[in-house]
């Protein structure tokens, strides 16, 4: 019933549209902005939504990851150069949601929370506001996974067993890595920072800053991360190699980095791009002491001041709640779909080349069903970076974990008071 109300009230307001804003300015065009791989999703949908809307121009702007979300926070902070489809990924939700720039899309005429049992749960609730506004509509997810090369393991005398069965073991499995091979255990020992403050956090929690204000970066979760992370670092099991740098990319190729935790995505761009030469080394297993964590995901959101605010969320109800291009985006850019329903595809029971023929989508799927949802916050990138800066002083300069977080702490609170 509430599909059918929506899809009413869509068809309603795009006869508005049509006749009103058509007649009046010419060609109606729907503009979304978006960072790769979506970029690439949106355009392959481009001929289905030209089939409900033949007469409207789909303009898709697309821009490097960290230049889109500039570009889109220069928007909303001017309310200007505003596209009807805005992309953001996870990690600048928090910051978009609470900023007021956002259509809140589970309330009329949009509807979308009625759509809410058809979603991941913990994906659902990242898109959505301290004040309960679902502002963005999650497209994909990111289930944390640990990815790690069977050849560097085989030659240590390891199994899958000795990485994941604890965090100390993962990283006493290191030191036999480098032992035998000379493989650094991870890139960077931040890697191991960043999934341990994600994982098995509880449903309603957040990660650095709760929805009463109150900062939780020196607790007991953080403390651990850095201790693991500092431990990482002494032993030298780290090559201090950045993502998405070169070195990082030829690490994968020659084999001189023996894991890497991400999410479930990265298995796909290592196939795609970054160490394609490396197909079927590559095993993919759930995080240490089976711990599940979300890592990224792409989310759908509208613009306050969108010009064709009806088009843009018929738009995104076609990108997230259509079962064949949520399939169709998880097979030609491994977009993992938020969209529940797909999970019961045979897809998920085909092996991966890349993988060795290990079917880590079933993996994955585990991963997505236990991840617990969590409460996002204005301020989590800025914290991110509080935090990774207080880290790289205890790695680099020998700082104390606690009063590194303490200090973490104090400044993140006076970011709030402001």
């Amino acid at each position: 019933m509430a599909q059918r109300i929506f899809a009413r009230t869509l068809r309603m307001s795009l006869l508005w549209l049509a006749t009103g804003l058509g007649a009046a300015f010419g060609q109606t065009v729907l503009n979304i902005a978006a960072f790769p791989a979506v970029d690439e999703i949106a355009k392959a949908a481009i001929p289905a939504f030209k089939k409900k809307h033949p007469d409207v121009e789909v303009k898709i702007t697309s821009r490097a990851f960290p230049d889109h979300h500039t570009a889109m926070t220069t928007a909303l902070s001017t309310s200007s150069n505003l596209p009807d489809v805005m992309v953001v990924e996870y990690g600048y939700v928090g910051r978009f949601a609470e900023g007021g720039g956002l259509e809140d899309l589970g309330a009329a005429p949009y509807n979308m929370q009625a759509q809410r049992a058809r979603i991941v749960p913990f994906a659902y609730a990242q898109g959505v506001s301290t004040g309960g506004a679902l502002v963005a509509m999650p497209t994909d997810i990111g289930p944390g996974t640990l990815l790690y090369r069977t050849d560097i393991l085989k030659k240590a005398g390891l199994t899958e067993a000795d990485l994941t069965q604890s965090w100390d073991s993962f990283v006493n499995s290191g030191l036999k890595i480098k032992s035998a091979t000379g493989a650094y255990l991870v890139a960077h020992a931040r890697d191991v920072k960043d999934i341990m403050i994600r994982a098995d956090l509880k449903t309603g929690e957040a990660m650095y800053i709760d929805k009463t204000g109150k900062v939780l970066v020196d607790s007991p979760r953080f403390v651990r991360a850095f201790e693991m992370a500092k431990k990482v670092r002494d032993q030298k099991l780290d090559g201090k190699i950045g993502a998405w740098s070169n070195e990082w990319s030829e690490g994968f190729k020659r084999g001189t980095i023996a894991t890497q935790m991400s999410g479930a995505w990265l298995a796909g761009h290592l196939n795609n791009w970054l160490a394609p030469e490396t197909k079927g080394l590559w095993r993919a297993a759930q995080l240490p002491e089976k711990a599940f964590a979300s890592w990224g995901g792409s989310f759908y959101s509208i613009p306050k001041g969108a010009k064709n605010k009806a088009l843009a969320a018929d738009f995104i109800y076609m990108m997230t709640l259509t079962p064949e291009l949520q399939l169709a985006a998880f097979k030609s850019q491994d977009a993992f779909p938020a969209l529940i329903e797909t999970h019961k595809d045979a897809f998920f029971d085909q092996p991966i080349e890349f993988l060795g023929g290990q079917k880590a989508r079933l993996i994955w799927r585990e991963a997505a069903q236990k991840i617990n949802a969590v409460n996002v916050h204005k301020l989590d990138p800025i914290a991110e970076e509080i935090i990774n800066t207080e880290l790289d002083k205890v790695l680099d300069q020998g700082k104390d974990v606690r009063t590194a977080l303490a200090d973490a702490k104090a400044l993140l609170e006076r970011r709030i008071k402001r």
